[in-house]
């Protein structure tokens, strides 16, 4: 019988676990030092907020017509508005959709709408009715104000759907004439309690991907938006009640809502009125009001440089231009420089999710800061900012390109009944995805070198592939489609169209074309169709875009 054996303990050395090094987290802030910001309030209350020291000045100034509006009239219409919205059963919650051009009315309505506690969506007038009633049912819009020109569009969406229309010029059968608002008793609206989370603009933004979306921008997102870029004693959008500011970029975009309406109203700058965008037009009201600070962006300040009328008016009063939407070259804003030689001249970075003003030229602030070719300025004050690896989503330095993301009280609240698309685009940690590609120098000056997000920036205006690509494979004679951007002088990009032939047929690009172009608004429209064996897809089905890209960049289809 064999020994029993017993296990004696043994003593085994105990190591260390191995501690990784935390990954070092870059954050970039301003160049220039935070502010205290009314974020509290609601948005018109802010707006209004120095009104006592302005209220006799021009407000708004149709150049049109010609008329002009004080601040005190602005404020006291607005009120009556929202009266009046009340009186056709606008509750607090919900949303009114403008369906306008440029115009005093857009104004009236937006800040109307703020007093009653109601939200507004913005929509292009030139969308097709489709469009329109696609973007009316997901935000569930009781009421579109429109002109009346407008109305076919919207008639059966109304009667479909129990919404109002209201007209702002004449009224047709069915219609309530603007002046009905207008016109109501101030006194007569409700008292309102608002929070500053509640959403008042509800523009529509594809995002980095898909379809248009709802972006809700609250109370204390836009408030923080407007203050990021005007409050404090060196504010880094330089604006004073002494400025005229021309107001030709649409108000149905954020850019022009944000940066120039809600801006000026807070400083008290006359705000000249542009219904669209005409060169000679242009160039007579901004010798005629003479207008200080232009925002503009390259289409335009692209035909502003090639009109041989420009060079006839006088322009030495604007002491400031600004371009967003889309980045300008060196050769126009060379051109620019030489048309308006004492103008400051800057470039600024935005996206409706993010308020949308991530980054400001400071060449505009009472202390202003050498700025570089290329740069689009600063990030915005009291907001972080990260640059993150696409790959390995680590956060880099200075100087090495990534995904911008920004976090502060400016961004979104989110994408309406959209959770996961949210999800996507703001992180746990509050950080909002831009689609962006950019880095931070050694100054604090951004930089945009490219973009991770599908979306065509037609003159400023987004086109989202994907809504394009689910129309053209809804079409029998096709079996798949891509659509991406290509480049264009004019335009900066406009959208093309990789095309798989259904078995049998011969659908021809003049066919293609027009079928698109029945359906959606003029910036949409495809500009090429290229007739491919196969659209280009990784294993899990995405659209590998990127190879699309480089072969027009080689010179496809030659």
């Amino acid at each position: 019988m064999e020994p029993l054996k017993v296990a004696l303990p043994v003593e085994i050395p105990m190591t260390e676990p191995e501690i990784k090094p935390q990954q070092e987290e870059f954050i970039f802030r301003s160049k220039l030092p935070d502010i205290p910001i009314s974020n509290h309030l609601p948005l018109h209350s802010y707006c209004f907020e120095n009104i006592s020291q302005f209220s006799s000045r021009p407000c708004l100034i149709n150049g049109s017509t010609g008329e002009i509006h004080s601040y005190a009239e602005v404020e006291l219409i607005s009120r009556k508005v929202a009266a009046g919205l009340n009186k056709l059963g606008i509750q607090q919650g919900q949303v009114i959709m403008n369906l306008l051009p440029n115009s005093s009315e857009f104004v009236f309505a937006f800040l109307g709408a703020s007093y009653r506690g109601a939200m507004t969506t913005t929509a292009n007038p030139f969308y097709t009715p489709a469009e329109i009633a696609k973007q009316a049912k997901t935000a569930n819009v009781k009421l579109i104000i429109t002109q009346a020109c407008y109305v076919d569009k919207v008639k059966d969406l109304a009667q479909e759907n129990e919404i109002k229309i209201v007209c702002i010029d004449s009224a047709p059968d069915g219609c309530v004439h603007f002046s009905e608002l207008t016109q109501s008793d101030e006194n007569e609206l409700p008292s309102v309690e608002i929070s500053a989370d509640d959403v008042v603009a509800l523009p529509f933004s594809s995002g980095t991907t898909g379809l248009p979306k709802g972006v809700m921008l609250t109370h204390k997102s836009l408030v923080t938006s407007v203050a990021q870029q005007v409050d404090g004693e060196n504010p880094n959008l330089y604006l004073t009640s002494e400025d005229v500011l021309l107001c030709v970029l649409p108000m149905f975009h954020i850019y022009s809502l944000n940066t120039v309406l809600l801006c000026a109203l807070r400083v008290g700058s006359a705000i000249l009125i542009m219904q669209k965008f005409e060169i000679v037009t242009l160039m007579e009201l901004i010798e005629k009001y003479k207008v200080t600070f232009a925002p503009l962006v390259p289409p335009i300040v692209l035909s502003i440089t090639k009109s041989s009328v420009a060079g006839k008016y006088d322009l030495s009063s604007i002491t400031k231009i600004m371009s967003g939407a889309a980045p300008m070259g060196k050769e126009l804003e060379d051109s620019l420089r030489a048309l308006v030689p004492n103008a400051k001249l800057g470039q600024g970075y935005g996206m409706t999710e993010a308020g949308p003003v991530l980054s400001m030229c400071s060449a505009f602030a009472k202390e202003p800061f050498d700025i570089k070719l290329g740069s689009c300025g600063t990030v915005v004050r009291n907001a972080e900012l990260k640059i993150l690896d696409p790959e390995t989503g680590v956060s880099l330095p200075r100087n090495q390109p990534g995904e911008i993301c920004i976090r502060g009280a400016q961004i979104m609240k989110g994408y309406l009944n959209d959770p996961e698309a949210t999800e996507i685009t703001i992180d746990k940690e509050g950080w909002l995805h831009t689609g962006d590609v950019g880095y931070i120098d050694d100054d604090d000056e951004m930089f945009i070198v490219d973009r991770l997000k599908e979306i065509i920036k037609y003159k400023g205006f987004q086109v989202a592939p994907a809504e394009l690509e689910a129309m053209l494979t809804g079409h029998p004679q096709i079996s798949d489609a891509a659509v991406v951007p290509m480049k264009d002088d004019l335009a900066g990009e406009v959208p093309v169209a990789f095309v798989v032939k259904s078995n049998g047929y011969e659908i021809t690009e003049d066919e293609i074309k027009k079928y698109i172009s029945k359906q959606v608004v003029f910036y949409k429209r495809i500009s090429r169709v290229f007739f491919v064996e196969a659209v280009p897809k990784a294993p899990s089905g995405k659209i590998l875009r990127k190879d699309l890209r480089a072969k027009l960049a080689a010179g496809f289809p030659n």
